[in-house]
């Protein structure tokens, strides 16, 4: 099995189900495209889709150049840990934003070792 590409395909599927929130929530507030701002719910929602855009950007390169170096089965379980990071900080940030602290955590952190990972691997291999 291709865990590495799995688990990319996977963070892509969750930013899509976290815009299909998105959209929900906009509905369900009455926040007319292309405003971002009007209802709190509404603007939680679309916070949670940013951060997580934001956070892709790093992760997936990251996610396949430290793939290129080390075992893909340790790549793959640390980006597994980013997804289950997003959805702890999804699910909080919904709820009260200042209990985001894990799931941000869970996140980052893994984002941050596969970079390392990454550059230590181009770098001594």
């Amino acid at each position: 099995m291709h865990y590495v590409e799995l688990t990319a395909m996977l963070a892509v599927a969750q930013y899509l189900f976290f815009g299909v929130m998105v959209g929900r929530a906009r509905g369900r507030h009455g926040v007319k495209a292309p405003a971002v701002v009007g209802h709190e719910g509404f603007e939680r929602a679309y916070r949670v889709q940013m951060n997580t855009l934001e956070l892709m950007v790093a992760l997936l390169p990251a996610l396949f150049v430290a793939a290129r170096f080390w075992p893909a089965a340790w790549v793959a379980g640390i980006g597994a840990v980013y997804l289950v990071g997003r959805f702890i900080y999804w699910r909080a940030y919904l709820s009260a934003p200042s209990s985001r602290a894990l799931g941000f955590a869970l996140s980052m952190l893994p984002v941050i070792a596969l970079v390392l990972l990454a550059v230590a691997g181009a770098v001594l291999r």
